[in-house]
């Protein structure tokens, strides 16, 4: 009877050993190709605020500090609720909860397509078009539209990072826990290869919707004079939200199917270690959430104790701090010294630098993998990889120019009249708030045709050519021509040598992705990984991605010459000091990069003084153990599952 319960308990061992391998779901590299496409889906949303953010600015009369907030806006929901990964981590169906998660990030991504219905036509400046200005919305009405655009995105982005909190540390632990150590390393380095094309495709989808008239989809009986390189374009910014938020709702779908457990790739290891980690998953069910959260403190505490985790984190820290920036402001950045329109802005991220730095990742992860690197040898690589960066990034400061020349805000119209000061256009009655900007025949640009002197715009079918008798432009004596638009920036032929060290910059950082990230994992106890990585990512969000952005952005307010004006508020700044706002803006770049230097560089010289590498070794004599135990468990193979269970 017993040897027909054993036979019987076999076969059915067996059995669900074939449904395991029969079903997609229960394949490790099925599991890592669907978290690629939802980790592409999730940062397909949350990139796309950031390929939008100036237009937004613009529609909106946002500041710069004010967008880098709401960029940054979704990691509070995302550090408020990681710290209890780690404690759920060990509890709950992993697959299930990344799949819930990414539903609530789609909720949010058509949420910040929102206000774009709930608020009027965009109203721009019209002087001199045969329009007349639209003055029909009142003072209140203007700034409480402002004060519920901003309201429905703070909320959008609270979500998404609600949503976001389990899709990457479940992710990963869970690829580690199942994936042969060997070829965890290449599974992550694919994993952050293809989310970076995230934020690739985000760009790239930003620089085809703001080609598009931001009301495109609303009825409006006067005519549209605008083209995507006037000033005053704003594009269809809330498309790639809905776009966005569909495809994660889509990418979700395959986590509900997928076990809470997998067989991993190495079975006679994973057998050996099964029973270990069963007994360790019981004793951490048995914590209650109130005994995890005082012991928390304690247990964090210790993690940091450990000098190469917490000086890998810290490196880590300060080059996604500089990450969170650039992304979220790079694209203003080109439009404002390069004098480009933002869907080509887009276009150049998207398809230059973001794919350099997806080959940094894949050939650091690749590197990784063939040389077998030890902790000393990743850091070593790390410690190399920023210092060349730093270099190539010091001769980014150079390639640029000033602001071009503004009258009335960094040229003083005194300079080239020989009358007074702007009595040139005094008799015209201007509002010195319009902006409608003009580039006169003497290289002088004017935020208005009115603030020029101009009383005669010459025009085919509604659509101006140039403005006549502009009493402010002198030119050879006489009073001069305009042409509609600016007059931008003499450095667009910096724009090719700025792209190329650019780029190479960001694929040279990449190495240090993968190697980086295998540190954290091999430097605590295999029984800490989870909670390791759950503080990791924690530090990240306060530390890095919440006031990367608004750091940032408040580096770029205080470069505005001049602020736009609306119903007497504040609105998007109109011109930068182009000099001081690319030395400040990549000036942060330089400095997070070193911070970075330094810290890869103690941690090489910590490992270096070493003798032993504890962790590493830990797993080397495991590992030796297990080689051991090949013959027991060979003879074992034919037993009950139970028995196996007992022995171990």
């Amino acid at each position: 009877m017993t040897a027909t319960n054993s036979q019987a308990g076999m076969s059915s061992e067996q059995g669900n050993t074939r449904r395991f391998r029969r079903s997609p779901f229960s394949s490790i590299k099925f599991f890592v190709f669907c978290h690629g496409l939802l980790q592409l889906a999730q940062l397909l949303v949350s990139s796309y605020l950031k390929s939008s953010i100036s237009t937004i600015e613009k529609r909106y009369g946002l500041s710069s500090q004010t967008s880098g907030l709401l960029a940054s806006f979704n990691e509070v929901g995302n550090t408020i609720l990681i710290v209890f990964v780690s404690f759920f981590g060990s509890r709950v169906h992993r697959p299930r909860f990344i799949g819930g998660g990414a539903l609530i990030a789609s909720i949010a991504g058509f949420l910040m397509a929102l206000p774009h219905l709930v608020t009027g036509h965009y109203e721009y400046d019209r002087s001199f078009t045969n329009v007349p200005q639209n003055q029909s919305d009142p003072k209140n009405g203007m700034e409480n539209e402002r004060q519920t655009v901003l309201a429905i995105m703070f909320i959008g982005q609270l979500l998404l990072g609600i949503g976001g909190v389990p899709i990457q540390p479940f992710g990963i632990s869970y690829i580690d826990d199942y994936a042969s150590e060997r070829n965890s390393p290449l599974y992550i380095g694919i994993l952050f290869s293809i989310t970076v094309l995230g934020p690739a495709l985000a760009f790239m989808l930003g620089s085809v919707m703001l080609r598009f008239y931001v009301d495109i989809d609303k009825f409006k009986k006067d005519k549209i004079f605008l083209n995507p390189g006037d000033p005053r374009w704003v594009g269809a910014w809330w498309l790639g939200f809905i776009v966005a938020a569909s495809l994660v709702l889509i990418t979700c779908i395959p986590y509900f199917f997928f076990p809470r457990e997998m067989p991993k790739e190495a079975d006679v290891q994973y057998s050996n270690k099964r029973s270990k980690n069963k007994m360790k998953e019981e004793s951490l069910k048995n914590q209650t959430l109130l005994e995890f959260i005082k012991s928390f403190p304690v247990v964090l505490l210790k993690t940091l104790r450990n000098p190469i985790y917490l000086l890998v984190v810290l490196a880590q820290v300060n080059l996604s701090a500089m990450v969170a920036g650039l992304a979220t402001f790079m694209a203003k950045f080109h439009e404002r010294q390069f004098n480009v329109t933002a869907s080509f802005a887009n276009l150049l991220i998207g398809g230059v630098n973001i794919p350099a730095v997806v080959l940094g990742v894949v050939i650091g992860g690749v590197i990784m993998k063939r040389l077998q690197m030890s902790i000393k040898d990743s850091a070593f690589m790390c410690t190399v990889a920023i210092f060349l960066c730093i270099g190539l990034a010091i001769p980014l400061l150079f390639l640029g120019c000033a602001t071009q020349k503004v009258a009335g805000v960094n040229f003083q119209y005194s300079s080239n009249l020989t009358n007074e000061t702007a009595d040139c256009y005094r008799n015209l009655s201007c509002n010195e708030n319009e902006f409608n900007p003009i580039c006169g025949a003497d290289g002088i640009e004017y935020k208005s045709p009115c603030l020029a002197g101009c009383s005669k715009p010459n025009d085919v079918n509604h659509n101006i050519i140039n403005y006549t008798d502009c009493k402010c432009i002198s030119k050879n004596d006489q009073e001069g021509l305009a042409s509609p638009g600016t007059c931008g920036s003499s450095c667009t032929h910096l724009l090719l040598p700025f792209m190329v060290f650019s780029a190479l910059t960001g694929f040279v950082a990449s190495f240090a992705q993968t190697p980086s990230f295998m540190m954290v994992l091999r430097s605590v106890s295999p029984d800490d990984k989870s909670l390791a990585l759950g503080i990791q990512f924690m530090l990240f969000r306060i530390l890095a991605w919440m006031p990367g952005p608004v750091l940032y952005g408040t580096a770029i307010d205080s470069t505005c010459l001049s602020w736009g004006i609306k119903n007497n508020k504040t609105a998007a700044c109109l011109y930068y000091d182009n000099n001081l706002f690319r030395h400040r803006f990549l000036g942060l770049q330089i400095m997070f990069e070193c911070f970075a230097f330094l810290c890869f560089l103690m941690t090489f010289i910590i490992l270096r003084k070493s003798k032993n590498e504890p962790v590493e070794q830990k797993r080397i004599e495991e590992t030796e153990k297990d080689k051991m135990l090949q013959p027991e468990m060979c003879k074992l193979k034919h037993e009950p599952v139970h028995s196996i269970d007992a022995k171990a």
